[in-house]
């Protein structure tokens, strides 16, 4: 089965955009579009995409808050990509922290959209740059390096976040340290548990704000 987007921005001609480049995949579908962050939570509902590329920037209900709604709303909940322009936009770090599961810059070339969509869609974050891993130290508070303390991770578990927070896939991290694809699947579950991150984001954002792994 393809995987289903839904395309949400209140350009229609970076819909447009989009549409083509994703439409031209075999295993890619894109199943509907929205203007504004407020048509997200009945589209979902209606057409079930596995990913919302959702602009973080629309003028009634942004990206941050349409986010926010979908995931507090709808049962079993699609991934969720913010497309901005900016990659150091603060919005871009508040959509992360609130629950998306990774971002895209417009100016991305096709193929790096394409994969954008294909690694989230499989459940693996996506790289965040230089600009927003500062970000995310800048937001460092002992709250978050209490709460990482209390996880008390193992040493693979830690050696795990870490690859994690550089973006590595679960394939990149087996290689990286020489055990079965499984065997990292296990401990990334074991990192989420311990650390109550809903995915790969969730946890990587509290390792920079722990400063558990620093933007450098």
């Amino acid at each position: 089965m393809p995987v289903t987007v839904l395309l949400v921005d209140d350009e229609p001609l970076v819909r447009a955009g989009l549409r083509a480049v994703l439409d031209a995949q075999p295993d890619i579908e894109v199943v509907g579009e929205a203007a504004d962050g407020a048509a997200v939570i009945p589209l979902v509902r209606q057409l079930r995409p596995d990913v919302v590329a959702m602009d973080v920037r629309m003028p009634l209900m942004d990206g941050i808050e349409a986010t926010r709604a979908v995931l507090r709303t709808v049962d079993r909940p699609p991934k969720i990509v913010v497309v901005t322009t900016f990659e150091n936009d603060e919005y871009v770090y508040q959509a992360l922290r609130a629950g998306a599961d990774g971002f895209l810059l417009k100016r991305a070339r096709p193929a790096e959209i394409v994969n954008a969509i294909r690694l989230v869609a499989e459940g693996e974050s996506l790289l965040f740059p230089a600009a927003v891993r500062s970000l995310a130290a800048e937001y460092g508070n002992a709250r978050a390096r209490a709460d990482m303390d209390r996880a008390a991770l193992t040493d693979r578990e830690a050696a795990v976040l870490r690859l994690m927070a550089r973006g590595l896939s679960n394939a990149e991290i087996a290689g990286q340290l020489v055990v079965g694809t499984e065997t990292v699947k296990s401990h990334v579950s074991a990192v989420l548990g311990k650390l109550g991150a809903r995915d790969r984001t969730q946890a990587v954002i509290a390792a920079y704000e722990s400063g558990f792994v620093s933007p450098g």
